[in-house]
């Protein structure tokens, strides 16, 4: 049948639930929101359908009804904005969408992989039967060497055969803490399911944002910044399949947390724990050095730049990283330096896979030139970003995330050996940025002007 007269067709009344005036103040954000979960969606469901590994396509079919679901919700707000009516109670709220991102493409699918591992095939080399992405079994693996050798890390020249990828262990020492209660008690079904280091990634990564919360006298978190970190689908997709990379930006954000409030000592401690988990955020600590040497004229309460601040901050990050790190090192020097420093920049025994379409890879994939240039652009976004320091110094928390946010997107946008799965650093510390910044606020509630106020 054809178009009734006077009706226009369907895609054009649903085009108006973006363009069309709200007879309420609400209509901007329900517009985000609605875009927000069709984005996600667009992304979760050919994840179900084409993925090459089993977990992603587990995560897949899960995240395509949590969005679906959040994006029916956010439409339905939107049509009652258009009509003036605001629903009332728990269904109109936006933090609906949030919630069921969370039970059924984070926590459900997790829980099912986590169950779906104990039949004991992830070691295979068939990405179409993990339950779990292979960082989760090396760092597993890297904790009982710890225990038996006093180095997470293995001679892959000394092996028996030809050395593979997953015989790498491509992190700082810190990360095979993670890995330490499935050394200790694993070994039964049960142990092995509770004891899983996505668990314990998951358990850090909660505590961290708590304590951020916490330091920072409860803010109330934006709406969209809870989508940034949390509903993103780069978020819930490495909660249920990997895990590690959301430990080590939750410890980032307690860091900087801990530095805008004046815990300079514990900032330093924290950072070198996140450090000596994952190199590539190495670059946070120039911004959160900046950001504790000027915070007090930021603050108001004395003027100049804080040295002996500065001071206690680089004593504590450097001295904690040196104690993690010598140990370990001196087990064994050479492999030390193959497994966390030659592999990830491709010059190991075995090249690292890390690959994606990112324009870092793009441009080195063109050959010696595209190499060159790749680095070259790594270099200059390293530049801008010293520049930016200088002239634009972070005055408090929310300027620091931005900052670190920026250049680790830039580094993970230009370096040739990286994955997309590593932009949800940039996403998750952007949302954090904006919860800081509600807390830093200086019209927020008194109860709510932590982050700028002396510890």
């Amino acid at each position: 049948m054809g178009t009734e007269v006077g009706q226009a067709p369907a895609w054009r009344r649903a085009a108006r639930l973006f363009t069309a005036p709200a007879h309420t103040g609400e209509a901007a954000p329900l517009r985000w929101d609605l875009g927000f979960y069709l984005a996600c969606l667009a992304f979760a469901l050919p994840t179900a359908l084409v993925s090459e590994f089993y977990g992603y396509r587990v995560w897949g079919n899960f995240a395509t009804v949590a969005y679906g679901l959040g994006a029916a919700h956010s439409g339905y707000l939107l049509l009652s904005a258009r009509k003036g009516r605001t629903p009332r109670g728990v269904p109109g709220s936006r933090w609906c969408g949030i919630a069921a991102v969370a039970l059924l493409a984070m926590i459900l699918p997790l829980a099912l992989l986590v169950i779906r591992r104990l039949t004991g095939v992830d070691w295979l080399i068939t990405p179409f039967s993990w339950a779990a992405q292979p960082e989760v079994w090396v760092i597993e693996r890297s904790a009982g060497l710890l225990l038996h050798h006093g180095t997470p890390y293995v001679d892959v020249t000394a092996l028996s055969r030809a050395p593979v990828v997953n015989d790498y262990t491509p992190y700082g020492p810190v990360m095979a803490v993670f890995g330490l209660p499935r050394a200790l008690f694993g070994g039964t079904p049960l142990t092995d399911a509770l004891t899983d280091a996505r668990w314990m990634f998951a358990l850090a990564a909660c505590a961290c944002v708590l304590g951020s919360l916490k330091l920072l006298k409860w803010p109330k978190v934006p709406v969209g910044a809870a989508q940034l970190a949390l509903a993103c689908p780069l978020t819930a997709l490495t909660w249920a399949v990997a895990g590690p990379d959301l430990a080590i930006v939750g410890l980032l954000v307690l860091a900087c947390a801990l530095a805008a409030t004046g815990r300079v000592a514990w900032s330093g401690l924290v950072l070198a724990l996140v450090i000596s988990a994952k190199l590539i955020v190495a670059p946070a600590a120039a911004v959160l050095a900046v950001l504790v040497l000027v915070r007090r004229g930021s603050v108001g309460h004395e003027k100049g730049l804080d040295w002996t601040a500065l001071t206690r901050f680089a004593t504590a990050l450097v001295a904690t990283t040196a104690a993690v790190h010598l140990p370990v090192y001196l087990v064994d020097p050479a492999a030390f330096v193959e497994h966390v420093f030659r592999f990830p920049l491709g010059m190991g025994v075995v090249r690292s896979p890390a690959a994606s379409p990112l324009p870092g890879h793009l441009i080195a994939e063109t050959g010696a030139f595209g190499r060159v240039a790749a680095f070259a652009l790594v270099g200059a976004a390293a530049v801008a970003m010293v520049v930016w320091l200088v002239r634009r110094p972070p005055a408090n928390g929310s300027g620091a995330l931005l900052r670190i946010a920026v250049g680790l997107g830039a580094l993970i946008l230009l370096t040739p050996a990286t994955r997309y799965g590593y932009l949800v650093y940039p996403l998750i510390l952007l949302g954090a940025h904006l919860a800081f910044r509600v807390a830093e606020d200086p019209t927020a509630p008194p109860a709510q002007q932590s982050a700028t106020s002396p510890a």
